[in-house]
């Protein structure tokens, strides 16, 4: 059971960015997927999720009306994509998933974690 999260990199402040966690092992449409960020010297904090089965999506309200969460069954992939990004976006995102959960809304032990990825904003 692994997760492997990709796509970031270096974007300029107002650009957008896709993240990928793929899943092996598993199949994350059975899943509840999560997307969390870590800056640097601060505490890893929840940035959304992706419900189990229903593709319901919620979102914290630093990233809302920003970010969007999808899921592409075919591919076992869930993406995050990030728009209107700001400076204070720059962090390590990592995605997490469990079966065994409807939503993923807080940083704890889930059934995988993904290595993370770097995302930095330059203003």
């Amino acid at each position: 059971v692994q997760l492997q999260a990709s796509g970031g990199g270096l974007v300029q402040a107002g650009g957008s960015l896709r993240l990928s966690c793929e899943a092996s092992g598993f199949r994350l449409d059975d899943a509840a997927v999560g997307w969390f960020r870590q800056a640097p010297g601060k505490e890893r904090e929840w940035v959304g999720c992706i419900t189990k089965s229903d593709d319901y999506t919620y979102y914290a309200k630093s990233v809302k009306g920003r970010f969007t969460i999808s899921r592409d069954t075919a591919k076992n992939t869930v993406y995050l994509q990030m728009g209107s990004l700001e400076p204070e976006d720059t962090a390590v995102y990592y995605c997490a998933a469990d079966e065994s959960y409807y939503t993923i809304v807080e940083v704890k032990e889930y059934q995988s974690w993904g290595q993370g990825t770097l995302v930095t904003v330059s203003s």
